[in-house]
């Protein structure tokens, strides 16, 4: 008897900023390829997290959040990513908040609706909506908004009704061998997820504008006696934030670092030092040069 057929292909994980995107990679992958924050456009790269299951490898594309404002050139770069992904994709799987369908959705909709791969809609953080048969006249209105292969209510955080999702992304897919090796969650290497973690925190720390003037760059990665050594640039956009990022006796700075080095030390399960300065590079989000020098892929 001939064995299944094995399905592999790229997923393109699409949606507007905050919808919990990346937390839906984290789940299906299994262990953190992408960094979460509450703050929107956390996500700024195209980020890919593998899953595999006994017939079918979903590649995960998890995607900056699509958004109207694009005033600066970063802005305008991570609609170019999202967008990018989403065309390259096999399947695009939509995500928005249960209860809300926001102006902000339905532009997102737009940007999608017209590409020619199967779409499935995923309505995310049903575990918030309470009583839960209120969910049921969401659904029936999503599936007249937008036509989907699929509506699959999930919950991300709880990682529940994940495995439906798999399945059914997954027989979709081309029949293909496996694109990645069986071991490989992710296609992004150890010093990307440094300078990913370290954002990460300083996002968590810092007021609310501050975050998206800031960039982590990743100077020294060495691995000397079984200790990972590792010396990160903090980039802000003026001299006044520099001072914000390193806190009044230099506290501030410290803590980033020390909340940075503990997640990285679980990561890997070795030894981390970390190392961080912080420098000025003005307006850096708003230059195309600048965003290369700091590994921005050009689209």
């Amino acid at each position: 008897m001939s064995s299944p057929e094995f399905h592999a292909g790229h997923v393109a994980i699409v949606g507007r900023p905050n919808v919990g995107k990346s937390t839906l990679v984290n789940a299906l992958v299994g262990r953190k390829v992408s960094i979460v924050t509450a703050k929107p456009q956390t996500t700024r790269h195209r980020i890919l997290g593998v899953v595999n299951r006994s017939n079918a490898q979903l590649v995960l594309v998890d995607t900056p959040g699509l958004h109207e404002s694009t005033r600066r050139v970063m802005n305008q770069y991570m609609n170019r990513v999202a967008i990018s992904s989403s065309q390259d994709a096999d399947i695009i799987v939509f995500v928005i908040e249960a209860m809300r369908f926001t102006e902000e959705d339905a532009w997102v909709w737009e940007r999608v609706r017209g590409l020619k791969q199967p779409l499935f809609l995923v309505i995310n953080k049903v575990d918030r909506v309470h009583p839960k048969d209120r969910l049921l006249p969401f659904l029936d209105e999503m599936a007249q908004r937008v036509p989907a292969s699929g509506i699959i209510p999930i919950s991300a955080l709880e990682s529940d009704n994940l495995e439906p999702l798999v399945e059914l992304v997954g027989s979709r897919l081309p029949v293909s061998p496996p694109l990645f090796a069986a071991d490989v969650v992710t296609d992004r290497n150890e010093p990307f997820h440094a300078a990913e973690v370290v954002r990460e925190k300083l996002t968590l720390k810092l007021r609310e504008e501050l975050p998206y003037g800031i960039n982590v760059q990743i100077e020294r990665y060495a691995d000397e006696d079984g200790r990972i050594m590792i010396n990160a640039v903090i980039w802000v956009e003026r001299a006044g934030q520099k001072a914000i990022v390193i806190g009044q006796g230099g506290e501030r700075l410290k803590e980033i670092g020390r909340l940075a080095r503990i997640e990285l030390n679980d990561l890997w399960q070795r030894a981390v030092h970390l190392e961080l300065w912080v420098k000025v590079k003005e307006n850096w989000a708003d230059s195309e040069m600048a965003l290369r020098q700091f590994g921005y892929e050009s689209l």
